[in-house]
């Protein structure tokens, strides 16, 4: 697999607007409780390319499908954090929200649950796709959340077989353990196929390596790197590890950080991680600066660096 030094990545993915809640004290039904809460830019894939902007990555694109009633701002948002935005504005749905309630208490570990309402991003579908958009492209990243509707899947695959057909390398974060268990395994794994990078969490490995045991982890990367050239899984505290040729061939310790809100950190490692390998680093090295921009991340609110 070629790196892709010296071309532009592209993320096609979700531009969501995050609403941060964060809460010191446990959730109580029926009342209230106090949280701090902000409105930021936010989106799995949009995220990706914020943070490889901020991670090195000199041409960094975006595209994705909003609604008009915040076009503007995440268009400013982007260009802002140095990506160049390709935003489809719906004119019938509006842009994706997201709340994600943040446990900020003492021992929460800053772990975040988020409710969705994918609105107008996962209407992204062939028809705003171009196979010019791969004009310079040296790398394309394919959020996951694409995978989970009938329009944005189309484009996501589409996407997928003009990059092979170029030679341009296509990484793939699935992105939400439920949403992949509510689409099927195999009905994802069937639509990825033919990536040459996929990036899950610990629980969306296991559930896509058919893993259940808490000590396989090992297993579960070597096995799915049998079907895909590089599988990094993001384990958040405990660091990442690497697995290629169905075997596991680099690990790496996450870093410390005082933990704030947890949303955004795989998208930060990811992030990082496409911006090294871009930029010629080896895997091992990579796995490490994805582990750092994942503790920055952690101590931010919201999913963005700043």
């Amino acid at each position: 697999m070629t790196s892709g030094r010296g071309g532009a990545l592209l993320v096609v993915g979700d531009a969501i607007t995050d609403i941060v809640a964060r809460h010191g004290t446990p959730l109580v039904p029926g009342t209230d409780t106090a949280a701090a809460i902000r409105t930021l830019p936010g989106g799995a894939g949009a995220n990706v390319a914020c943070w490889a902007a901020s991670w090195g990555c000199r041409d960094v694109r975006f595209l994705g499908r909003v609604g008009a009633d915040s076009a503007a701002w995440h268009e400013e948002a982007l260009t802002r954090a140095g990506v160049r935005p390709r935003l489809v504005v719906d004119s019938e749905a509006p842009t994706g929200t997201v709340i994600c309630v943040v446990d900020g208490g003492d021992g929460g570990g800053a772990e975040r649950t988020f409710l969705t309402d994918s609105g107008a991003s996962l209407r992204l579908s062939v028809a705003d796709w171009s196979p010019a958009l791969l004009d310079g492209v040296g790398w394309l990243h394919l959020s996951g959340y694409l995978f989970f509707a009938t329009p944005s899947r189309g484009v996501a695959e589409a996407a997928l077989a003009a990059a092979r057909a170029r030679g341009v390398p296509v990484s793939v974060d699935p992105a939400s353990a439920g949403f992949l268990a509510e689409l099927g395994v195999e009905r994802f794994l069937a639509a990825v196929d033919g990536v040459d990078v996929l990036l899950p969490s610990e629980g969306e490995l296991r559930l896509l390596a058919g893993v259940a045991d808490v000590g396989g982890l090992a297993e579960a990367a070597a096995k799915l790197s049998r079907q895909f050239p590089v599988v990094v899984v993001k384990r958040g505290a405990a660091g990442a590890l690497a697995a290629r040729e169905g075997e596991v061939r680099a690990e790496v310790p996450a870093l410390p950080a005082a933990a704030r809100d947890s949303t955004g950190a795989g998208d930060a490692f990811t992030g990082a991680f496409l911006a090294s390998r871009l930029s010629d680093a080896g895997l091992c090295e990579a796995l490490a600066e994805g582990c750092r921009a994942g503790a920055r991340a952690v101590e931010l609110v919201g999913g963005r660096p700043v």
